[in-house]
């Protein structure tokens, strides 16, 4: 394993993988928020105390039980450049804030890139795990597992009153951040996502877009997370975000068939003009590139489309970031490059799928 592999490869391993409602539900993400004893918050600390976090939180991968996980690289963040950053970042694998902002950063990597271990991020540790479709329960054991085991050798702050103390007070309790990605074409258009979107806010989850806090819901791309982490049982919240999940996978599959009856022909046109433009397009913005994956992965799950897998849309929704562009071409591109360079990119790999799939049919 090496850093070039989580640089080059677009999909990561897991999320090649089927789960529960991955026709609408793309990832669950559990992520805990740690911290030690004796060590000043990050927002406090000395450089010389962020280096003994990182070496104390790595002297962890030497306990054999962590070889049920695979095997665990760990990247010193400040010593990639900033385009590597930038890919890490556009997987998942890595927040924003860990590789801009943060003192002497790193991060444990899974092989598969279903577990990521961030160490002095706003917290000395959060430990981060992935899993296709709608799988909460699954992903806070196997980040409880993890949790258990570095909680043998590392003294966790924690008050019994309040639960595990954090950096900011919104994470103070559990440390739990629970979140569901989910593809939402169909609330999209039917405009329904507009009233449901202040209705989840009520029950005390939040919605934000596809790159978290302050991004945007680019094709249609919504994360659903818990706010509340004080006063709840790690169950009570993953039973709460669980329940508003499920009706949101059934209210949007209502509204697939709503446009199916009403208005199929107007569909099918908008999914074909789509694919009409992810195919011969020269120049592709990346909004445009984002909207039109959308609409054919929406006619792919509607059975428009029977050469093409999901899988393919996951992969060129993160391999036409403008950090994967770069890295690909070897340094930086203007904006205009970046676009030319998406659209040839995919153009090229769905004719590719095209030429593979009609093989296996011959």
């Amino acid at each position: 394993m090496s850093l070039e592999k989580f640089l080059n490869q677009a999909v990561s391993s897991w999320m090649c993988e089927e789960g529960p409602d991955s026709d609408i539900v793309l990832s669950s993400r559990i992520r805990l928020a740690r911290n030690l004893n004796d060590y000043s918050f990050p927002t406090m600390f000395s450089n010389e105390e962020a280096a003994e976090i990182v070496a104390n939180v790595e002297k962890n991968l030497e306990n054999e039980a962590f070889h049920q996980f695979g095997q665990i690289e760990s990247l010193k963040v400040n010593e990639l450049q900033p385009l590597q950053k930038r890919v890490l970042v556009e997987k998942h694998l890595i927040s924003p804030y860990l590789a801009e902002d943060s003192n002497y950063p790193a991060v444990l990597l899974s092989e598969q890139e279903d577990i990521s271990i961030m160490i002095n991020e706003e917290d000395h540790i959060r430990i981060q795990c992935l899993f296709p479709g709608l799988q909460l329960k699954k992903a806070l054991n196997r980040a409880n597992q993890i949790d258990d085991l570095m909680e043998q050798q590392l003294d966790y702050a924690y008050n019994e009153k309040l639960g595990y103390l954090t950096s900011c007070p919104t994470n103070v309790g559990t440390g739990l951040r629970a979140s569901v990605m989910m593809h939402l074409p169909g609330l999209v258009l039917t405009q329904q996502i507009n009233r449901i979107i202040p209705a989840i806010n009520q029950l005390g989850l939040v919605v934000r877009g596809i790159y978290g806090e302050g991004s945007e819901a680019l094709g249609n791309i919504f994360q659903i997370s818990n706010q509340i982490t004080l006063g709840k049982s790690e169950d009570d919240i993953i039973e709460d975000l669980y329940s508003v999940v499920q009706q949101i996978i059934s209210q949007e599959r209502s509204a697939r068939e709503a446009l199916v009856k009403t208005s199929h022909i107007q569909l099918e046109d908008r999914v074909y003009r789509s694919y009409g433009v992810l195919t011969n397009s020269r120049i592709l913005e990346s909004k445009e590139a984002a909207k039109c994956l959308s609409d054919v992965r929406l006619g792919i799950d509607l059975g428009f489309f029977s050469h093409i897998s999901r899988n393919i849309l996951n992969e060129l929704m993160i391999l036409t970031q403008p950090g994967f562009l770069q890295q690909y071409a070897g340094g930086p591109l203007r904006p205009d490059e970046r676009d030319i360079r998406r659209a040839t990119l995919i153009r090229e790999r769905l004719k590719l799928e095209e030429n593979q799939n009609s093989k296996e049919e011959n």
